[in-house]
């Protein structure tokens, strides 16, 4: 940073606000006052914005209150001045349809908080799903200088002695009561140990996934992503943050110095080396977008298949987060694939990533795993296309069933997820293990906000035959919880006319995951008959935020953010008259 020139008090934004000899800074310093604050409290000092995400109805984020009075510690001691402020939560589990739908509204909402109040810097608490991309993408397009605090982990859950994890084990237990081997007290067992602590899901889902992509960008202190939330390394972590920032924002240390196509690469490696969430890449594009830059699918492919998984964590593997901490966590593992990574990155904390991960050990080689025993030699994500998906589509093959990973079958397609959950338990269905469920109107526009729908429900009947995976093709995304042959985010998606809108049961539908590829084997003159009869289907928002997601809402291969936030000039200050 000794390029940088080092910021003055009289160069703060928040100077802007108190400094003036003038009727509105009269103002602003008299409603400091208010705060129960002197002059000496802030007068020469960064203002730092706390962007909380509490809510009740985020359990992940339930001991935010508390993290929240840890960083203004750190804040203080460090000579700044720390604010709080509200943004909206997302909670994965309570919103509907789908947390997806609100991450641009979060960004929206982190970039004008941060740019209409005198804040110097910010602090971003988050975890839960959506709030870790929503958080980040506002924060960059104001770029001011922001550090990522992640929410942590919650400790293992417990079902009769046995470890089990956010989402996996209760995909798994649901498939065993449609097959009438799990009773419902025992599943009123199974929810009592589901969720024990305050964080976020314990399992390598969409959660775990980007904390871990934030700290592989730069964007959290070193070691943050791992900690569990009820850790007390976890509130020592918060103060640090609070203190980190303080320095971040004299040495003008600000996002767009941080994010770089570098850094992004090396999100990308560590998405790949844990077996993260399919969501992750949709996350990464729309972030890469706010830098200003594109990052097509193909990037994600080309490092995979440089990238093992070493991260034995369900759903591809058997350990938990709790347990991935204990063995090093992603310190550990960001010093074993370091061969991999770009080490000259800088990071929030004024190093570079290389730097960060010095001195890193591995404390079990069955949670991480050595180069030479992965769970897999390519990345745990992959990217296919094929008639069916000319703009691409994703599947996570640890999770899947090595028998299907090359399989052509006959489709059975739902047109919306009111007529799959009304058809796919039916008698008369004609199902097989063979078939291949195809569901349409599941994407962002046509979810909308392209749900978690991703991971279609198999036919109790196959259940009770003992079927426990199927390919399944969707233009949704699914947890990173979950596991199954899944392929998801087929673009363009069925709602704006994709080719998967124009599937008909019985087609035949090719798998083969290795090639990377996706095939409809239906000829292009019957699809062009199809095409032609196809009709777009009415827009389901004629007002408020709904409306304007339909209309700038992009695809997934895009980032699914709003077109009028890619690129252009950067909005000016708020004039203070």
């Amino acid at each position: 940073m000794s390029n940088k020139t080092k910021k003055t008090a009289e160069t703060l934004r928040s100077y802007r606000w108190m400094g003036p000899d003038d009727l509105r800074a009269f103002g602003h310093r008299a409603r400091m006052k208010q705060l129960g604050l002197s002059p000496k409290d802030w007068e020469g000092k960064p203002v730092i914005g706390i962007l909380n995400t509490w809510s009740d109805l985020n359990t992940c984020h339930m001991h935010f209150r508390e993290r929240a009075e840890s960083v203004k510690q750190g804040i203080w001691q460090a000579g700044g001045v720390p604010v709080e402020v509200p943004v909206m939560s997302l909670s994965e589990t309570f919103m509907k349809p789908s947390a997806m739908l609100y991450r641009n509204l979060l960004a929206m909402e982190t970039e004008e908080v941060l740019r209409c109040h005198p804040i110097d810097g910010a602090v971003l608490m988050g975890g839960c799903d959506k709030t870790t991309p929503g958080l980040l993408m506002g924060a960059i397009s104001m770029n001011v200088p922001a550090i990522y605090l992640p929410g942590g982990p919650m400790l293992n859950g417990n079902y009769n002695g046995q470890p089990i994890g956010s989402g996996v084990s209760g995909w798994k237990y649901w498939a065993e009561r449609c097959a009438g081997n799990f009773s419902e007290c025992q599943w009123r067992q199974l929810e009592d140990g589901y969720a024990p602590s305050a964080g976020h899901c314990m399992s390598m889902g969409t959660a775990s996934t980007m904390t871990s992509v934030a700290e592989a960008l730069g964007m959290t202190l070193s070691g943050a992503a791992s900690i569990p939330a009820p850790h007390s390394a976890h509130s020592r972590m918060a103060s640090e943050c609070g203190r980190r920032i303080v320095e971040m924002v004299w040495d003008d240390l600000k996002p767009t110095d941080i994010l770089t196509p570098a850094a992004f690469d090396n999100a990308i490696t560590v998405d790949m080396a844990i077996g993260g969430s399919t969501n992750a890449i949709v996350h990464l594009v729309a972030l890469a977008g706010r830098v200003g830059f594109k990052l097509p699918l193909e990037r994600f492919d080309e490092l995979s298949r440089l990238t093992p998984v070493i991260a034995n964590i369900a759903p591809s593997g058997k350990y938990l987060m709790e347990d991935f901490y204990n063995a090093g966590g992603l310190r550990g593992l960001l010093a074993r694939i370091g061969h991999l990574l770009n080490r000259d990155c800088i990071t929030v904390t004024g190093k570079t990533i290389g730097e960060n991960i010095e001195g890193a050990q591995i404390w079990n080689d069955d949670v991480i795993l050595p180069l030479d025993k992965p769970m897999s030699k390519a990345g745990g994500t992959y990217v296919l296309r094929g008639n069916l998906a000319p703009d691409g589509c994703v599947i996570k093959p640890g999770a899947a069933e090595k028998r299907l990973l090359k399989h052509t079958g006959p489709a059975i397609v739902f047109k919306n997820y009111p007529d799959l959950k009304s058809r796919i338990n039916s008698a008369d269905l004609d199902v097989t293990a063979d078939s291949v469920l195809v569901l349409q109107s599941a994407g962002p526009i046509g979810g909308p906000g392209m749900p978690e729908w991703g991971m279609l429900p198999l036919p109790n009947k196959l259940l009770k035959q003992g079927v426990r995976d199927m390919v399944r093709i969707s233009d949704a995304r699914m947890s990173g919880t979950s596991y199954g042959t899944c392929v998801l985010h087929v673009a363009p998606e069925s709602a704006v006319g994709g080719p998967i809108a124009l599937v008909q049961t019985g087609d035949l539908i090719e798998l083969d995951v290795e090639a990377r590829k996706i095939h409809l084997h239906v000829s292009e003159a019957e699809l062009a008959r199809r095409r032609a009869n196809w009709k777009a289907p009415e827009p389901q928002f004629d007002r408020g935020y709904g409306q304007l997601f339909s209309q700038q809402i992009t695809q997934a291969n895009e980032g699914c953010d709003f077109k009028f936030l890619h690129g252009g000039r950067t909005t000016p200050e708020p004039a203070i008259y």
